[in-house]
């Protein structure tokens, strides 16, 4: 049973009262993109986002959503986003960078499966490294609205309630989580096929050996929450035909990775850590690994004998 301890008091703890504010912002947009979805279920395949990617009616919409809000606020300095094709400049005095994927698993809209947003904060331009993170965050639209932050100090969900403070509330479900030891679920993206024969080891070893279950679900905050809940692996990663991967280090890597670090667990390139990788490029691809530290360590350890980096 949830405590009654709503988000906005959580944030407002915080020693960085323009952080508390920025994130009560964002949580409280919840209700109103959630309200929207039964409208906007249609792909819009002549639709297209910069990486020549069709995108649904609600990507745009709630990229667009999102975005204003976060201008509004007066807070944000410049905002980059995968549904925009260059970053917005908000307000050139503003202290807070943010990145953002707006629907995270958007392709599953149309199935009625889970999906959500991911947001990371910076103080610093963009790029840089993960660890100039402030504060990162996600929401997951299933059953059940949830939000999933860390500000450095440990890993906290919430959950939308439909009474409470209004439509906006979110109540505190699981403070200070940390990854279950050992873990007990994993999900692996991109085609089997083309993975390298390490981490194709690795993954028989998940099942064979520690007897994982398979969680998969085409959203990455979905496939997250399983392992912050129940512990174990979640990967996209570089494969033979794609070896810089498919999620983006800006908009996914550097996020998930502050929280999966936060919650005792890594993250992972396949080499170091998410948080100390930084590229040129704001829209750069990654590998990602993410999960229980011991196994996290395995992988890197196969990988590097068989990849040349």
């Amino acid at each position: 049973m949830s405590s009654s301890l709503s988000f906005r008091s959580h944030a407002d703890s915080l020693e960085d009262s323009e952080l508390a504010e920025l994130l009560k912002t964002i949580a409280a947009l919840s209700p109103d993109v959630r309200q929207e979805f039964p409208h906007r279920l249609k792909l819009g395949k002549e639709n297209k986002n910069k990486y020549g990617e069709i995108t649904a009616e609600l990507d745009v919409w709630a990229n667009d959503f999102i975005v204003k809000r976060l201008g509004e606020t007066g807070l944000v300095n410049t905002i980059h986003s995968e549904e925009l094709s260059k970053p917005l400049q908000c307000n050139a005095d503003a202290p807070f960078h943010v990145s953002m994927d707006p629907l995270d698993g958007s392709s599953n809209i149309v199935s009625n499966n889970a999906f959500g947003t991911i947001v990371g904060i910076y103080r610093q331009p963009l790029p840089c490294k993960g660890r100039e993170q402030v504060a990162s965050l996600y929401k997951l639209y299933g059953p059940l609205t949830t939000l999933v932050y860390t500000a450095g100090r440990g890993v906290h969900e919430f959950v939308k309630h439909r009474k409470g403070e209004g439509k906006n509330a979110f109540f505190l479900l699981n403070e200070d989580m940390q990854l279950p030891e050992p873990g007990s679920v994993y999900g692996v993206g991109g085609d089997p096929l083309q993975w390298y024969d390490s981490f194709k080891k690795f993954v028989e070893d998940l099942v064979s050996v520690k007897k994982l279950k398979n969680r998969y679900s085409g959203a990455f905050v979905a496939d997250f929450s399983q392992v912050l809940h129940y512990g174990g692996f979640f990967a996209y990663p570089g494969t033979k035909k794609a070896p810089q991967g498919k999620f983006r280090l800006f908009f996914e890597g550097h996020p998930m990775g502050m929280i999966v670090e936060q919650a005792g667990g890594r993250s992972s390139n396949g080499r170091i850590s998410l948080l100390d990788v930084s590229a040129d490029d704001v829209d750069a691809r990654t590998p990602v690994y993410v999960g229980n530290r011991e196994l996290i360590a395995e992988l890197e350890s196969l990988l590097k004998k068989e990849l040349v980096h």
